[in-house]
């Protein structure tokens, strides 16, 4: 169902995406799929000491990378951390105009269940800008305090490694436990078991749109 499609991710924060849905992301270029993503925030005030300040914008490029994102398919805004609410209007329409730019099937973005400040902006605006699309929520279950499972990725050992592969280029963010790659194995794990295959990431159905 997601073979061939154009796919865009949207990140609140460099590694939101890779951590709700990195091995799908994996899966779906795997399968021809050509996926672009848009990170709204670096939180450059946010980068640990000892680190430059746009230390999460060199991240996300290498960890994108390592996903097989192609480099002209990577947007990166500078939207300050923490504060997309009071931006929402210049968010809205750098979504259109990406909507018009990319012309994605299949959106990904924060579950409508996550209660991050900056998530939820980027939640609700991309609802309005995509609302043409098959739109699917990804979960960060340390920001939910309740998750739809209403869709499920099958996935194998290999895009999970993927994932976990490229969650190792943020060195701002280690030690972390979401981090952890026995977290993200385990929750993958977890995933799978409900639906009765190794390995599976799930997502909320906000809309879904059948051609």
């Amino acid at each position: 169902m997601l073979e061939n499609k154009r796919v865009l991710v949207l990140a609140p924060h460099t590694d939101d995406g890779e951590l709700g849905c990195g091995a799908t992301i994996a899966k779906l270029i795997e399968a021809n799929s050509e996926v672009y993503y848009a990170a709204f925030s670096t939180a450059d005030e946010s980068v640990p000491k000892g680190f430059p300040s746009n230390q999460l914008e060199i991240e996300v490029k290498a960890a994108t990378k390592k996903l097989g994102i192609k480099k002209d398919n990577l947007f990166v805004y500078k939207y300050h951390v923490r504060k997309l609410n009071y931006v929402r209007q210049e968010i809205l329409e750098a979504l259109i105009k990406l909507r018009d730019e990319v012309k994605p099937e299949v959106v990904f973005l924060p579950s409508s269940k996550d209660i991050h400040q900056d998530h939820v902006t980027v939640t609700n605006e991309g609802i309005r800008a995509f609302k043409y699309c098959t739109i699917l929520g990804y979960e960060l279950i340390w920001n939910n305090l309740s998750f739809n499972t209403d869709c499920f990725v099958t996935l194998k050992e290999k895009h999970v490694k993927k994932k976990i592969k490229a969650l190792e280029a943020y060195k701002t963010q280690a030690g972390k436990a979401y981090m952890d790659p026995d977290f993200i194995r385990s929750l993958a794990k977890v995933r799978g078991t409900q639906i009765g295959v190794d390995f599976a990431e799930t997502f909320e159905v906000i809309r879904l749109m059948i051609r």
